[in-house]
């Protein structure tokens, strides 16, 4: 690509298994893209390093100058300390207190923003995708566990100096499954990607799932989202009995939500609401509009999210532009 001549934005998308960096103008268009492996149980040194190495391969590959730099936004899984920019801790990854703003700064020369990865995901569909226009958005991520975000009145919904809208470790039934905290019935425990992949590996076993017996076996890190849509798309009813389920627990999740907020835009994303997007957001909402009071029946619809894997780095790029250059 051409060398930039003005200021440019940096988003970055830190997940479990992957790391995306994207560049963006002042308009928004992406000017360049690093995708890399996360490698996260390395450690959090190697993996800082890692980060910042993926910034400057972006940087060289796209021939943008150091100097145009003019701010970097991160999204971290887990919370997120707001007012010092750095990762409290991740379980999927394992790692504790890290200061990944403070990194970013020092490397770059640049401000830099620390946010949740979810909040930087919803707050993307909000500017350029799903959720444009709306209110108040509150985005469901249902993958290894259930992220959840707000965005309401244009800001990301934040506590005092800290991520929240934990909303996979809301308590959302009487069962005693876990999720990783002391609370059981999650809604993560209930209907994360994880836990249909925990139910589908039982049903494989039984015999009562013979496509996915098929395509992935019993081993859980066979059982990926792909997998699960392709059980079943080629007919195993045991395997869309639970995908059913799961949505329908979400709809619970989205019923708790709109009588608290009464957001008008629901936003399921992630990589099993990819591969079943009819099914899973036509569930979620027929079962949350069948449950919810009923004044607030018709105040509220259900969508995918549109960005796919630009979400986080797009909202992340947008929220710190919107944070070191407010209006």
């Amino acid at each position: 690509m051409a060398e930039a001549t003005e200021g440019y934005w940096i988003g970055f998308d830190l997940g479990g298994t992957k790391m995306l960096a994207a560049a963006f103008d002042d308009d928004w268009t992406i000017i360049g893209r690093r995708r890399r492996k996360t490698k996260g149980r390395e450690g959090s040194d190697s993996g800082i390093e890692r980060i910042g190495s993926t910034i400057e391969r972006l940087m060289s590959e796209n021939d943008l100058s150091p100097d145009n730099l003019l701010g970097i936004g991160i999204g971290c899984p887990g919370p997120v300390d707001l007012n010092n920019g750095a990762i409290l801790t991740t379980p999927n990854l394992g790692w504790d207190d890290v200061k990944v703003g403070d990194f970013l700064k020092q490397t770059f020369g640049c401000p830099a923003v620390v946010l949740n990865d979810v909040d930087a995901g919803l707050y993307g569909e909000y500017c350029f995708g799903a959720a444009k226009q709306s209110r108040c958005s509150v985005g469901l991520f249902p993958g290894t566990g259930v992220g959840g975000a707000c965005v309401y009145e244009g800001a990301i919904l934040q506590g005092d100096g800290i991520s929240c809208m934990e909303i996979g470790h809301t308590r959302i039934s009487s069962s005693t499954r876990a999720s990783g905290i002391k609370m059981t019935g999650t809604l993560e425990a209930e209907a994360s990607r994880l836990s249909i992949a925990a139910e589908a590996a039982k049903a494989v076993y039984r015999g009562d799932a013979p496509i996915l017996a098929e395509i992935a076996g019993t081993d859980l890190s066979d059982i990926r989202s792909g997998a699960i849509s392709e059980a079943v798309a080629r007919g195993d009813k045991s395997i869309k009995r639970l995908v059913v389920e799961a949505a329908e627990t979400i709809g619970f999740g989205v019923v708790n939500v709109i009588h608290m907020l009464c957001p008008d835009t629901i936003v399921l994303g992630g990589g099993l609401v990819e591969a079943m997007e009819d099914l899973i957001c036509k569930t979620v909402e027929d079962h949350a509009k069948n449950h919810v009071m009923s004044v607030y029946r018709d105040r509220f619809k259900v969508v995918a999210a549109k960005l796919g894997d630009d979400a986080g780095v797009q909202g992340a790029a947008a929220w710190a532009r919107k944070k070191i250059e407010p209006v």
